[in-house]
């Protein structure tokens, strides 16, 4: 059992994006090849699944769903330039979408992904609905936890006021008690807050517990003006042009980031899209939820 969970563990890659930022991922092994789905008389692995995480969060946030997988197919977990173990830019304009949506391709080139299910949270999923449109042939399938074309401002100033300062806790059990004050109902255990803090702050050389990510991050996001960092794309274009591939929505009913109305539209506009809907559960899903799990695993068994 213990070499099993060796042979699934994840393995921390670190390559080049095209300006010479080094950014990193997760990447959990597939199936051993004697395992692999047989098609048309030869083997082939299944479809590699591609985890782009929310503003400000990371590759860990995927631990738990990758071990629920790990075996099954092989899977990555990006970090974004200024998150998680990637590198920090100088200039915060390089953390802008059109920026991002290239470290991903520079990504799926430098780790050899042809074509993946992707699965986005929040900002992972409007940059999968990007990629949709400027890269179709890479999508197998897309799942988008708790976002679509058209977010609240209400929720995203809320975002704001979390990601763009350092609070630099004197103790885990400081940034427990801040996380527990500030993030929307998510069904989190007590027995799991611990885990959630250390997945979103560090202990540093200090001694004190400090963001993951870059808090110039802040800079991307809207503006109560409606003002960003560069022009604002289409979104509801990027969802309506996907290709035909499995769809699903996972959609947290207490979400001050999507609303039930932006919810119905993306069912009309895309009608074989599944829809999976927590209720209780704000912005975003953790995607530990049962009924989350089952309704990936579905998404997933369509594309073997």
């Amino acid at each position: 059992m213990d070499a099993d969970r060796r042979l699934m563990a994840p393995q921390r890659r670190f390559f080049s994006a095209r300006d010479g930022l080094q950014l990193s991922a997760l990447d959990w092994p597939g199936p051993p090849p004697g395992q692999r789905v047989g098609q048309r008389g030869g083997w082939t692995a299944p479809t590699p699944l591609l985890c782009l995480s929310g503003i400000s969060r990371s590759s860990l946030d995927f631990e738990a769903l990758a071990e629920c997988h790990a075996g099954e197919r092989r899977i990555v977990a990006l970090d974004y330039a200024g998150h998680g173990e990637s590198g920090r830019a100088a200039d915060p304009r390089r953390y802008a979408g059109p920026e991002a949506v290239q470290d991903v391709l520079d990504a799926v080139a430098a780790l050899g992904l042809d074509r993946v299910a992707l699965l986005g949270t929040s900002f992972g999923g409007v940059l999968g609905m990007a990629l949709g449109t400027l890269r179709p042939g890479l999508l197998a399938g897309l799942a988008l936890n708790d976002t679509g074309p058209a977010l609240q401002q209400g929720g995203l100033e809320t975002i704001r006021d979390i990601i763009g300062r350092d609070p630099g806790f004197a103790s885990r059990e400081q940034a427990i008690a801040f996380l527990q004050r500030v993030l929307p109902p998510l069904g989190i255990t007590e027995a799991a807050w611990p885990e959630v803090a250390e997945r979103t702050y560090r202990r540093g050389e200090d001694g004190r517990w400090h963001p993951r990510w870059d808090i110039r991050i802040v800079d991307i996001l809207p503006r109560g003006d409606g003002s960003a960092v560069g022009p604002t794309p289409d979104l509801w274009g990027f969802f309506r042009a996907l290709p035909p591939v499995p769809l699903l929505l996972v959609w947290g009913q207490e979400s001050q980031v999507l609303s039930a109305r932006t919810v119905q539209a993306m069912r009309a506009a895309q009608p074989e899209m599944a829809l999976c809907t927590l209720p209780g559960i704000g912005h975003a899903p953790s995607l530990g939820e049962p009924a989350a799990r089952a309704a990936i695993a579905r998404w997933l068994a369509a594309m073997p």
